[in-house]
């Protein structure tokens, strides 16, 4: 994988931070118990940033260097006069390590130990600190445990590096997990915060480097890098004076079966929102009047026989395939004729299960599936999307390899995946999971290939865009009852940054 150049995007694996902490510690000699005071103070800066008068602490410590950060707190919270205790799970910190080191100054501070049922209904706040990176698979009992009673405590909760009982690697939580309104990480951002279960497990993510110097960073490589607007939109460049539609591309909408002329006009009208100079739908014929009536600036085309898709072809410069396709005899013709054009093609909803019952590969494609499709494009057992949840990043790394181009599996911490790196999209919410959705975005991607960017720039930029698009109107309004349509205008107004 290539190296980012800003470390400050970068996102890891739980091996890779492990050697970010060994080359930190062991070639610049920055002490072990140095880690964990800054880590501990990075996470009591935060705590009281956020809640000034915490009431009474309860850290929740288990038995590894995650510990000994929760220790730590709890000593120096104990320092500034605020009530903490410490629930220990586990055996008590050899007292030769750092983990014994931060115990014996938790004590020194008089702070005291209590089981933990006892600490979790003492108190009014908790921190978890049970356990770190090194989980994989469900956790033992004895901490499932106290995680549901902390779950169930209607005390605000902040995790020390990662909620406990999540995977860093994959973001799933396979047993019971802590359930955080804040998570302060360290050193290397954890890949499984930021997709899958990690966004809802998280809460509020808060990074601190911990003063490691930025050359240790580019020593690994890096898992995946997370998108940023302010750098994506740079992309777009100034339009020409003496510009004309022909100079911003030609999109051409092909899908709309009978009863789906929605999902084909939503694609084609963001086309036109994010740029794109001439739009054209290819659709049912009985479609096309309801098609140019809602927008007439799209070129409705009825192609009832295939063939009549040639002459559309030969204008276009960028196909958008699959919104409202269908899977009849006539969606799986033109799906054939449309992929037999060396067009670049963003290939979306059913035009990606016709694709998974006749599998190729092309390099000039973007591939747009929800977890479901992922699903049946990867032949996954059941063809459903829990093999796909489970570890997306695998997911996303084999479509790519199978299928070419770039793929964006959406979700949670959307992935784009091209040959050489993983992307990750940190924008979205809740509100985004309605129906024409994807048709938005895989319309948006298309308009933005027209405009001259190579699929991998489309494809993060599109993504980074419908994202904050959706966050910007749920700011306004909330999420319930969100619309496709309402972020069109938005759309429209961060592809016009200035």
């Amino acid at each position: 994988m290539n190296k980012p150049v800003n470390h400050l995007y970068n996102l890891y694996n739980a091996a890779q931070v492990r050697e970010l902490d060994r080359i930190a510690i062991e070639e610049r000699h920055m002490p072990g118990i140095l880690l964990m005071k800054l880590a501990a103070e990075s996470c009591v800066q935060a705590l009281l940033k956020r809640w000034p008068k915490p009431g009474t602490v309860a850290v929740l410590c288990g038995s590894g260097n995650n510990a000994g950060d929760g220790f730590i707190i709890a000593g120096l919270l104990k320092a500034r006069g605020i009530d903490a205790c410490i629930a220990l799970v586990g055996r008590e910190p050899d007292s030769k390590s750092d983990a014994g080191s931060a115990y014996k100054f938790c004590l020194a501070n008089g702070v005291e130990s209590k089981k933990a049922v006892v600490a979790i209904e003492q108190s009014n706040f908790l921190i978890d600190a049970l356990l770190g990176t090194g989980v994989t698979g469900p956790v033992r009992p004895d901490y499932a445990s106290v995680i549901r009673q902390a779950n169930a405590s209607v005390c605000p909760i902040l995790a020390v590096d990662l909620p406990s009982g999540l995977s860093a690697d994959t973001g799933v939580s396979e047993g019971p997990c802590i359930r955080a309104d804040v998570t302060v990480t360290f050193i290397g951002r954890k890949f499984g915060l930021m997709t899958g279960d990690g966004p809802e497990q998280a809460g509020e993510v808060i990074y601190a480097d911990l003063g490691v110097p930025g050359d240790v960073f580019e020593k690994i490589g890096v898992l995946a890098e997370t998108l940023d607007y302010d750098e994506q939109i740079k992309c777009l460049k100034p339009r020409h004076r003496n510009a004309h539609k022909v100079s911003h591309g030609h999109v051409l909408v092909i899908g709309g079966d009978t009863g789906m002329a929605g999902a084909a006009l939503l694609a084609s009208e963001a086309a036109l929102y994010s740029g794109a100079g001439m739009v054209s739908v290819a659709t049912r014929t009985e479609n096309t009047t309801a098609i140019i009536s809602r927008c007439p600036e799209v070129m409705a085309r009825g192609t009832d026989a295939p063939e009549e898709l040639e002459k559309l072809l030969a204008r276009a410069s960028v196909l958008v395939l699959g919104p409202g396709l269908g899977h009849s005899e006539w969606s799986q013709s033109v799906f054939e004729r449309a992929l037999a054009s060396d067009l670049p093609v963003v290939l979306d909803a059913d035009g990606l299960n016709l694709l998974a019952e006749s599998p190729r590969r092309r390099e000039n494609w973007i591939l747009t599936p929800h977890p479901g499709e992922a699903g049946r494009l990867m032949d996954a057992r059941e063809k459903s999307a829990k093999p796909v949840q489970e570890d997306r990043y695998a997911a996303v790394t084999a479509m790519q390899t199978a299928y070419g181009g770039c793929v964006l599996l959406k979700g949670a911490g959307t992935l784009i995946a091209t040959a050489d790196q993983i992307h990750l999209c940190p924008y979205g919410n809740p509100g985004m999971s309605v129906a024409g959705m994807g048709d938005l975005l895989a319309g948006t991607i298309g308009g933005l290939l027209a405009q001259g960017l190579d699929i991998s720039e489309a494809s993060k930029l599109g993504a980074t865009i419908h994202s904050l698009a959706a966050d910007q109107v749920v700011e306004c309004q909330g999420e319930r009852g969100l619309l496709a349509t309402e972020l069109l205008p938005v759309i429209r107004k961060l592809v016009n940054k200035k």
